[in-house]
């Protein structure tokens, strides 16, 4: 058995021989420079790939953000693909990665059923196998929720008004306070060893400012009088349409004004005519996910999230 990194783009095909939903976006990732040959490994036996992994990063990012490709061949018995993986990872984290830093964190796309069919629980269960035996473990499991054009976005309630974002002073602060009592895993992870104003600007530096889309679809809503509420960051990543950030106010939770928020939101991305809205929210946000359900968003897939830290 042969383990190596891909020599480039004319090894894609080799590369894919194991399926896995971010297949076809791999060629458009390496032509934009989120991901690199040099951090897309294979396990061979001849032509035949038995394990992969691959990195992504943000374009101009010089060390791997997150592993979202960890594949084993299913039909190679058991114990051998969960220990082919765990020595392919091994070997891969070992040249790709910068020494003495945690590796970056796991994320996997699986169906949202997952754990109702035999066949795909034990393929996400052996998946996390080999990310355990080298030291991870679970972290979150998340919501991927996807609203479909023809979908009725609901009317404003009028308790509400919208404005654009004076600045990203008034940004940060709202994204601060609402840092209080939140639900959210990676959030609260933060919180443990950072200030909520530390957390914020982390957030707002890794994504919001990477956004290439109008500031002008942000949204703060008010009450009528004028007193933020709570905001909404409507954008579009390298892939799709998104609801970034969505979040009320401590003061003013329990009210209802999430709907109104999310329907601002989905308003502001539906007017673009894209094919479909994307969003996510932890499986333990539960005031979260029913907001999106109520708003017509679906549930298509899930994410599982692992990490190498205690």
């Amino acid at each position: 058995m042969t383990m190596r990194p891909i020599t480039g783009r004319e090894e894609l095909d080799l590369f894919n021989q194991l399926p896995y939903v971010l297949n076809e976006e791999l060629a458009d990732d390496l032509a934009q420079g989120r991901r690199r040959p040099e951090w897309m490994w294979v396990a061979l036996r001849g032509d035949r790939v038995l394990a992969r992994a691959a990195w992504w990063s943000r374009p101009k990012d010089y060390t791997p953000f997150i592993l979202d490709l960890l594949d084993i061949d299913d039909s190679c018995p058991g114990p051998d693909r969960v220990d082919i993986g765990v020595r392919l990872l091994q070997t891969a984290m070992a040249a790709t990665l910068p020494d003495g830093s945690p590796p970056p964190e796991y994320s996997r796309f699986v169906p949202p059923d997952w754990r109702e069919s035999a066949v795909t629980r034990q393929a996400v269960q052996d998946r996390m196998t080999v990310l355990e035996r080298t030291g991870a473990r679970l972290f979150v499991e998340r919501l991927r929720l996807e609203w479909r054009p023809g979908t009725p976005v609901p009317e404003p309630s009028g308790r509400l008004a919208f404005r654009p974002v004076q600045d990203t002073e008034e940004l940060l602060t709202l994204m601060t306070s609402v840092l209080e009592g939140t639900l959210d895993a990676h959030s609260r992870d933060d919180l443990t060893r950072m200030s909520p104003r530390e957390t914020a600007v982390k957030h707002y530096e890794e994504e919001f400012a990477g956004y290439t889309t109008p500031r002008s679809w942000w949204r703060i809503a008010t009450l009528p009088q004028g007193e933020p509420v709570g905001f909404v960051i409507p954008a579009r990543n390298d892939y799709n349409a998104i609801v970034a950030y969505i979040a009320v106010l401590p003061e003013y939770r329990g009210n209802g004004y999430i709907d109104d928020v999310l329907g601002e939101g989905t308003r502001i991305l539906a007017e673009q005519d894209v094919p479909r809205i994307r969003a996510s929210t932890d499986l333990g946000n539960t005031p979260m996910a029913h907001a999106f359900q109520r708003a017509g968003y679906l549930n298509f897939e899930r994410e599982i999230n692992m990490i190498w830290r205690p």
